[in-house]
């Protein structure tokens, strides 16, 4: 093998073995992973109870880490990359086209969604506010309540979400455009306000220009990516209507 230093993004074999005869022993098991990239941890998913994702902390790492797992921290974490089953899922290593990369041009099931996270607690959202319609070259303004249900104070990170509809290019899946987090004691309730502008709507074409297009863009909210919802969240979904003529947007 050239070309690299994997040929596989799972634990090492010694550490799959150790963790499987920790699990069969009965006693409840918490994964730690300090890793720098993301893992395939396939069988660590089903079977392990509670997984925390340490990446490489630094010296008081191991401070926060026992913070976390002893209840003193609610975590409020996401992840920053997307978390393939396997190497198999992903285009051949010297394939540089983004089709099938990233969780804006992957169509598969992840492990865990790029912006992944759980909490000790839990967060709803409602009354998701947005215009039926803007016209090209407008801004967006949106709104959403985001309420903490639990039992113990967190925070939450809320996540913007925009899909083109009807795009005259090739565009990504949905794409990250707003984020925010947002700390609320148990019981609390918060309104979060994004605001979209031309550029963050618009199709960007080979020529290197923004243009903002006529038609329907879908924005989701909320604790992740729509259709990929941590068990403590929840994500909402509207649609607005862009109309008038093709608009140039100035860089």
């Amino acid at each position: 093998f050239s070309g690299g230093d994997r040929t596989k993004i799972n634990l090492p074999k010694v550490q799959e073995d150790l963790i499987k005869a920790l699990h069969g022993t009965g006693k409840p098991v918490i994964l730690v992973l300090t890793s720098g990239s993301a893992l395939g941890a396939v069988w660590e998913k089903e079977n392990i109870p509670a997984i925390v994702q340490l990446w490489y902390p630094g010296e008081e790492g191991g401070t926060a880490l026992a913070d976390i797992l002893f209840g003193d921290c609610n975590p409020s974490g996401r992840l920053p990359v997307t978390f393939y089953k396997s190497v198999d899922q992903l285009p051949p290593f010297d394939d540089y086209n983004m089709k099938g990369k990233t969780y804006r041009f992957f169509e598969g099931e992840p492990l865990w969604a790029f912006g992944y996270g759980m909490s000790y607690t839990k967060f709803e959202y409602s009354g998701l506010t947005l215009p039926a319609k803007i016209k090209t070259g407008d801004d967006l303004t949106v709104s959403v309540k985001v309420k903490n249900t639990g039992k113990m104070d967190g925070s939450e990170v809320v996540q913007l979400y925009l899909k083109n509809l009807d795009a005259s290019v090739p565009v990504s899946i949905h794409s990250l455009q707003g984020i925010k987090k947002v700390e609320l004691k148990a019981g609390e309730e918060k309104t979060v306000e994004f605001v979209l502008e031309p550029q963050q709507m618009a199709v960007f074409y080979d020529d290197g220009k923004f243009l903002a297009e006529p038609g329907f863009l879908e924005i989701s909210i909320g604790g992740g990516q729509p259709g990929l919802i941590p068990e403590t969240t929840s994500v909402l979904t509207k649609k607005v209507e862009v109309t008038g003529n093709p608009f140039l947007v100035e860089q």
